[in-house]
């Protein structure tokens, strides 16, 4: 029989990964300008973000690959029962890449393969988990483009009228840390309720 993907493995590579970007932030932040720690706090979020979707993907891909009935449920069509990772991953994301727009984004991209009471789903949707997800996506957005449009999209998810960077925000009040924690927690249910 096949290997089955790992979702446990995957939140776990998760949070340790979110341990060494806010381990890289105490560090590197020590001595540096302020200009310079609002540019690591920009660096963080892009990489807190591509960690994030990371998971994310690998939460489908497991998914599907522990149980080809969730997606055959979501396509009508009948999947043999053993499935690569590979082939797992190319239903998902074809011959694109994997992407997501804010938390109702994800929300519809996940429901386009589990079931509506999938553990991730079910987990992903806690009212806690709204608005680390939404700066998540957004100040990542800003961070990365700095175009008006994800600005006002980084403004309205901090509910805010003015921000400079992304940075600037994450760096004050622990904000970079309240998100990393929120996403971990956020990790520890997936990882409580996935299979293997």
């Amino acid at each position: 029989m096949a290997r089955k993907k790992s979702v446990k493995k995957s939140a776990t590579d998760f949070k340790s990964a979110a341990d060494n970007i806010t381990g890289f932030l105490s560090t590197v932040s020590s001595g540096q300008s302020d200009s310079h720690i609002t540019w690591l706090h920009n660096y963080a979020i892009i990489r807190l973000y591509r960690e994030f979707e990371s998971l994310t993907l690998d939460c489908l891909i497991g998914a599907i690959n522990n149980d080809t009935s969730t997606v055959s449920a979501k396509t009508g069509i009948q999947f043999p029962k053993h499935l690569t990772d590979e082939v797992c991953e190319y239903l998902v994301i074809g011959s694109g890449y994997f992407d997501f727009k804010g938390r109702e984004g994800l929300i519809k991209t996940l429901k386009q393969f589990v079931p509506d009471d999938h553990y991730v789903i079910t987990a992903v949707k806690k009212s806690k988990y709204k608005d680390p997800l939404e700066q998540l996506s957004a100040l990542r957005n800003f961070a990365a483009h700095e175009s008006g449009k994800s600005k006002r999209a980084a403004l309205t998810a901090i509910n805010a009228k003015n921000l400079s960077a992304s940075g600037a925000w994450l760096k004050r009040q622990c904000r970079m840390r309240t998100i990393v924690t929120k996403l971990k927690e956020l990790a520890d249910e997936i990882h409580a309720a996935a299979p293997f």
